[in-house]
C-alpha cells in the first residue's frame, strides 16, 4: 500500500532531505559561570512527512491505550516489548502494537505565574490534569515521560476512557547518594565524587531492596509503561581511574583495587581495554542490583534503564551489559540533528533489546523572555522550525525499526522567574506550552501531524526496499 519504487528508494537521501532548517548549538550551556553562548547558524538537511515519496497519510483506529487496532499479538495485561517481523514494538495491555509517544515533566511549574495560570484556567491541579490528558491525546501523544505528576495522572486515568501510559523515575543511586552523602548538583543530573557512583557500597544493595518496596502499589496498574532507575549517571570509561583515585577507605576504591590487582594492573599500566572491561563490571553490578529489586516487587512492568547520555551511547560494552537486565534501553539523545543510522541499528544489536529516546528537544529563538542559554542542544529561529526538527528526528527513529518510543523534553518551558530551579532548566524554550500554559501551536501542528501518522509511517518504512 505504501511502497516506494526501487529507483526512488536509491535516491532517497537526496530526494527526501530537501528542506534546510537553520539552527545553532548551545555552547558551554552553564548558568553557573556565565559563559554560555551559541555557535553560528547553519543550515541542516531536514526531512518531513511532506518529503516522503509515496507515503499516503490516513487514520489509524486506536485502542484505549493508544495501540493500533489493526495489529495484535498476545496480551499480557501490561505493556511489554516484542520483536515482530523485523521491527521492535511495544505492546499495550490488550495486545495491540504500540509506540510510546510522550512529553517529559508533565506537570505545571511552581512559579507564581504558572500557579496563577492553573488556578485561572483549570481551578486546581485535578482540573489541569483532566484538560491536559485531553490536550495530549488530541495532539497524538499517548503518555507521559519522567518527572510527571504521577498522583494526578493515576487519579485521572482511573476515571478516563483513554488513559495515559505513564513512566516513573525511581532515582535509586541518586537517592542513595543523598542519604549517604557525597553527591552534589550538576546541570542536568546528580554529581558524584571522581565521576563514580557508589555501586560498590555494601549499603547500596540494601537500600535498593528497601527503596523498591514502594513498587508493590503499582504492580497491578495496566497504565504504567515502565520504570527508569536513575538519570544520566557517570558510567564512563574513566571510571576505573576514578575509583582508584578515591580515598583508600572508600568501598569503591577497595573494589576497584581488588579488580585491578587480580589482573596485575596499576594506575600507570591501565589500558583502554581495561577501562572498558571495568565499566562493564561496574555497570553489571548496578543493573543486576536494581533489576532484581524492581522485578521482586513489580514483576509486571518494564525496566527501562537509567537514561544513558553523551558518549555512553557509543560504548558497546555498556549496551551489551544493560541488555542483560533491561526491557528497553533509554537514551537521552542530544547533539544530533538527525538520528545516526549506524548507532540506532547498533544499539538494538548490541543490547538485544529495543531503545527509547527519553530526552531530546530544540529551542526556539522566538519564545519571548527566554535566553535559551540553559540546557543542551539546538536553537532554531521559530516554533515552526521546532516542528520541522521534531518530524525530521522522529522519522529517523521510526526508520530504524528499533525504537519503541520517544519522550520530548518537555511539557512546559523553563521559567526564569522560578527561584531555585535546577541549573539546566532556568531559561529555555523546551516546552510544548509556555509558562502560562499556552500551547505553541506552530510546533504542535507538526507534532500532531507526525504523531497521528506514526503507525502508518512505521509500515511505510517496513515496506519500502532497503537502500542498496
Amino acid at each position: 500500500m505504501l511502497l516506494l519504487a526501487p529507483a526512488v528508494q536509491a535516491q532517497q537521501d537526496t530526494t527526501e532531505y530537501t528542506l534546510r532548517v537553520e539552527a545553532k548549538k548551545t555552547i558551554n550551556n552553564s548558568t553557573i559561570d556565565g559563559k554560555a553562548g551559541f555557535s553560528e547558524y547553519k543550515a541542516y538537511p531536514t526531512r518531513t512527512i511532506a518529503q516522503l515519496r509515496g507515503f499516503v497519510p490516513g487514520p489509524t483506529p486506536l485502542s484505549k491505550y493508544g495501540g493500533r487496532l489493526d495489529q495484535r499479538t498476545k496480551a499480557t495485561g501490561y505493556f511489554h516489548v516484542e520483536k515482530i517481523a523485523g521491527r521492535w514494538w511495544a505492546v499495550d495491555p490488550a495486545g495491540y502494537y504500540f509506540l510510546h509517544n510522550a512529553p517529559n515533566d508533565v506537570q505545571p511549574g511552581n512559579s507564581a505565574r504558572t500557579q496563577k495560570a492553573v488556578a485561572d484556567k483549570y481551578g486546581d491541579r485535578a482540573g489541569w490534569m483532566a484538560a491536559t490528558r485531553k490536550f495530549l491525546l488530541e495532539n497524538g501523544f499517548n503518555g507521559t515521560g519522567a518527572w510527571s505528576a504521577t498522583k494526578e495522572i493515576r487519579a485521572e486515568n482511573d476515571k478516563a476512557d483513554k488513559p495515559l501510559a505513564y513512566t516513573m523515575n525511581l532515582d535509586f543511586m541518586s537517592k542513595y547518594g543523598d542519604q549517604r552523602g557525597g553527591t552534589f548538583v550538576q546541570p542536568g543530573h546528580k554529581g558524584y565524587p571522581n565521576d563514580v557512583i557508589f555501586v560498590f557500597d555494601p549499603g547500596f544493595e540494601e537500600f535498593a531492596e528497601k527503596h523498591a518496596k514502594q513498587l508493590s502499589q503499582y504492580k497491578k496498574d495496566p497504565n504504567l509503561f515502565g520504570y527508569f532507575s536513575d538519570n544520566e549517571m557517570p558510567l564512563l570509561r574513566k571510571n576505573l581511574d576514578g575509583y582508584l583515585k578515591l580515598p583508600v577507605t572508600e568501598p569503591g576504591y577497595r573494589a576497584a583495587k581488588q579488580w585491578a590487582d587480580e589482573r596485575g594492573i596499576t594506575l600507570e599500566t591501565i589500558t583502554d581495554q581495561h577501562r572498558q572491561d571495568f565499566l562493564a563490571y561496574a555497570a553489571d553490578r548496578y543493573f543486576s542490583i536494581v533489576a532484581r529489586a524492581i522485578k521482586k516487587y513489580d514483576p509486571n512492568h518494564m525496566y527501562l534503564g537509567c537514561r544513558f547520555h553523551g558518549a555512553q551511547r557509543y560504548y558497546p560494552e555498556l549496551l551489551r551489559t544493560a541488555g542483560k537486565y533491561l526491557d528497553a534501553v533509554s537514551i537521552n539523545y542530544y547533539n544530533n540533528w538527525t538520528p545516526e543510522k549506524k548507532w540506532v541499528a547498533d544499539w538494538a544489536a548490541l543490547a538485544g533489546k529495543p531503545f527509547i529516546v527519553t530526552e531530546w528537544y530544540v529551542k526556539g529563538e522566538d519564545a519571548p523572555g527566554l535566553a535559551n542559554t540553559a540546557g543542551a542542544g539546538w536553537v532554531v529561529r521559530t516554533q515552526a522550525d521546532r516542528g520541522l526538527f521534531y518530524q525530521n528526528f522522529t522519522l529517523g527513529l521510526l526508520e530504524s525499526k528499533n525504537c519503541v518510543g520517544w519522550h520530548w523534553f518537555k511539557y512546559q518551558d523553563n521559567d526564569p522567574t522560578l527561584v531555585g530551579a535546577e541549573p539546566s532548566n532556568t531559561n529555555a524554550n523546551k516546552g510544548i506550552v509556555d509558562n502560562t500554559l499556552e500551547p505553541y501551536q506552530p510546533l504542535l501542528e507538526k507534532m500532531r501531524e507526525l504523531n497521528q501518522q506514526m503507525y502508518r509511517l512505521a509500515d511505510y518504512f517496513d515496506q519500502r526496499p532497503a537502500k542498496p
